[in-house]
């Protein structure tokens, strides 16, 4: 059976997305080639997944479908040049999970090729990933069809001009970081408040997931279930102060515009 997709670079973001498109049937393991360079990696891959692992980049262009770059933005430009995609005979759809790196950056790497950029976030691993996608010139719509395929695989997909990618990569690709440390700093409080550290770990993950769910289920504004939950003079509204005495909306605030403005940095 031929090639289908190949994924060049088999780290974190990488093995969450494929794990989610064999685990749905999206792709056979037989249809998928991973170029991976580091041996210990290929060895994880391949026994895990089943699937075909290489460290030669330039077998990629064998794949009939896609070719997914899952690689860091800084290494792109040494890792086209291994690639001879000029000498290819694929049609593939390109598609780059790289935080960044642009479309005309793209394309100008994948001449002739369709071209699609795309920032997923870590919760794909599990299913509930958000993607934004934004096409290039040459994409057309078989090719963003294909895309939200993909991806639709491992959470929720949106389609975005390109000028919004480096706002969603400091909000939904970074998010994951964010909310990870308002678990954490959750659990922290509620020991620092007499719980034991697995009750409190435990206490923080589900309301944090369950006001995740009643917000998306109910479409309130979550300001309007912040209202409901704070009686006068009640517990939940002393907290709330405390939490604007300290900074807490404008540090969150900031933590995304930061993540942002990095995205930016490295698309130069």
């Amino acid at each position: 059976m031929s090639i289908k997709l190949a994924m060049i670079g088999g780290g974190v973001m990488g093995e969450a997305i494929l794990s989610r498109l064999l685990s749905q049937g999206v792709y056979a393991p037989v249809e998928v080639l991973v170029s991976e360079p580091n041996s210990d990696r290929r060895d994880f891959l391949a026994t895990t997944y089943q699937i075909n692992v290489t460290s030669e980049n330039k077998a990629t262009n064998c794949a009939s479908e896609v070719i997914l770059l899952a690689i860091k933005p800084q290494i792109l430009d040494s890792v086209v040049s291994n690639l001879n995609i000029l000498k290819s005979n694929s049609q593939a759809l390109v598609i780059s999970i790289l935080a960044g790196v642009t479309l005309s950056r793209l394309e100008k790497a994948f001449p002739h090729f369709p071209v699609i950029r795309v920032m997923p976030n870590t919760p794909a691993t599990v299913g509930a990933g958000m993607t934004a996608i934004a096409s290039g010139q040459l994409a057309n719509s078989t090719h963003v069809d294909l895309a939200n395929d993909i991806f639709s695989a491992v959470g929720e997909v949106v389609e975005v001009p390109e000028y919004m990618m480096d706002a969603v990569t400091g909000l939904s690709g970074s998010g994951p970081a964010f909310v990870a440390l308002m678990v954490e700093a959750l659990s922290d409080g509620g020991v620092a408040s007499g719980l034991p550290r697995a009750i409190a770990t435990k206490l923080a993950i589900q309301t944090v997931l369950g006001t995740a769910q009643l917000i998306k289920e109910t479409n309130l504004h979550p300001g309007q279930l912040k209202d409901q939950v704070t009686s006068p003079g009640g517990t939940t509204i002393a907290g709330v102060a405390s939490l604007e005495k300290n900074g807490f909306r404008s540090a969150v605030i900031e933590a995304v515009k930061s993540a942002y403005q990095r995205s930016q940095e490295l698309g130069n």
